[in-house]
């Protein structure tokens, strides 16, 4: 079995798009038998995952990811362990041990000057499983354009991650930079619910104010106590943004190999110039050209959330 690890002076590496380095280990009968640094050249989400994919990685260990990377990794059968931190040789000890959990997707990447005009060939159209798309695939943080984590990305399979994955708090309070572990419900106006950590089961876990939520999911953890549940509307610019006419783009059929086999209403992956994953909707198509909306589902919606702090380290 081979590990590989985002890696950067001994640590794990916390945003798995921008990995100038893997620690790739093998490992017989549950032990390590010798260890590597291998670089990235540069490559983007995509590229990583088909990198790891042609060097036979079984298993990839990392801090931040969004979704669109998360489904490049799982196309290329590679399983995800992601909210890792602290030293790599420690962290794969405690993954053959069986101690390690995985946060899931964790970081999303939404409504920042994303564009999606320039595509060129080799788009890679990833049709999106249906958990990932429980939310949209970003309803905890599904990717794209987070001025640094790509995009793609959502906590977990719920709808409450948002923007990147920064190490600097983004908002104030006593429980910024802390990891904090919250159950939520997240309903629409109208009392539609839309996503339950608690039907999953488990909370979600999150470095309060390092963009790993969206802004006002993360604001109101940031002064709560353990044990207190609070419920919370938080508007567009607050969670998803606004939609973004920009981001519906159409292109020549011609000029994107596979678009030929999509229909409208299908979610898909492509990919930006930089190769990392960009998951859209195709809302139109004729003959001759396809037209692609890459909002995230839930752009120009107000949200609610209750939420309760079950745990904070």
């Amino acid at each position: 079995m081979k590990i590989a690890v985002t890696y950067e002076n001994g640590e794990v590496f916390q945003h798995f798009g921008h990995t100038q380095e893997f620690k790739i280990y093998e490992v017989e009968d549950n032990k390590v038998v010798s260890s590597e640094i291998m670089n990235s050249n540069g490559s983007g989400h995509g590229a990583l995952a088909t990198l790891l994919g042609d060097n036979n990685i079984d298993v990839l260990i990392c801090g931040g990811i969004g979704g669109g990377a998360m489904s490049a990794l799982n196309e290329n059968n590679i399983e995800v362990f992601a909210g890792a931190s602290g030293n790599t040789d420690d962290v794969v000890n405690s993954y053959l041990a069986g101690e390690l959990e995985s946060t899931g997707v964790n970081c999303d990447h939404h409504g920042e000057g994303h564009t999606c005009g320039d595509h060129e060939d080799g788009h890679s159209c990833g049709h999106h499983s249906e958990e990932e798309h429980a939310c949209g695939g970003h309803g905890d943080s599904d990717e794209e354009s987070c001025g640094g984590c790509e995009e793609g990305g959502c906590a977990e399979g719920g709808c409450a991650g948002c923007a990147g994955c920064h190490t600097q708090p983004t908002v104030e309070g006593k429980n910024a930079g802390k990891i904090c572990s919250t159950h939520y419900i997240g309903t629409f106006n109208d009392g539609t619910q839309f996503d339950s950590s608690y039907d999953r089961g488990k909370p979600l876990e999150f470095i309060c104010g390092a963009g790993m939520m969206i802004h006002g999911f993360d604001a109101a953890v940031a002064n709560m106590e353990v044990g207190e549940k609070v419920k919370i509307h938080l508007m567009p610019e607050e969670a998803y943004g606004e939609a973004d006419p920009a981001a519906i783009f159409t292109v020549e059929i011609k000029e994107m190999p596979g678009s030929e086999n999509l229909e409208a209403g299908q979610e898909v992956y492509l990919q930006d110039a930089y190769g990392r994953p960009i998951p859209v909707r195709v809302v139109a198509k004729d003959d001759t050209n396809i037209t692609f909306d890459a909002n995230h589902e839930m752009a120009g919606k107000e949200l609610n959330f209750e939420i309760e702090l079950v745990a904070v380290k």
